[in-house]
């Protein structure tokens, strides 16, 4: 099991950056697939994007490309850096890592340990 904190959130405009960061502690970091999903007020959570213990990377349809997930297995840290962010980005951003050792999937329950979120605002 791992525990997972994330951080980097805040208040952007329309067009900005953010970067956000998921530091895992636990031993199976480097054989867990790890995801980032968000949830908007009122919405269910989204999947975003995930990336494998081999680096994969998978992202969901809205992401257009200006998105990309990245991880440090020496760091024990998953990162997403958001850029061209628009006001429906909005929301709670969450990680994830999968239910089991050299899994991954798209669906909240293919994974078994969260975070606690950090949020995200784009606005002007």
């Amino acid at each position: 099991q791992l525990h997972l904190v994330e951080s980097g959130g805040g208040l952007v405009q329309p067009g900005g950056s953010l970067r956000l960061s998921c530091a895992a502690s636990g031993d199976t970091f480097s054989s867990r697939a790890i995801g980032w999903f968000r949830q908007a007020p009122g919405k269910e959570r989204e999947f975003v994007a995930t990336i494998t213990w081999t680096g994969g990377e998978g992202y969901g349809g809205f992401v257009e490309g200006r998105f990309t997930i990245s991880r440090d297995n020496a760091k024990k840290t998953v990162y997403l850096q958001m850029n061209h962010l628009r006001s429906e980005d909005t929301g709670i951003y969450y990680c994830a890592a999968g239910r089991y050792e050299r899994y991954s999937g798209v669906n909240p329950n293919d994974f078994g340990s969260w975070g606690q979120g950090t949020q995200v605002t784009v606005s002007s």
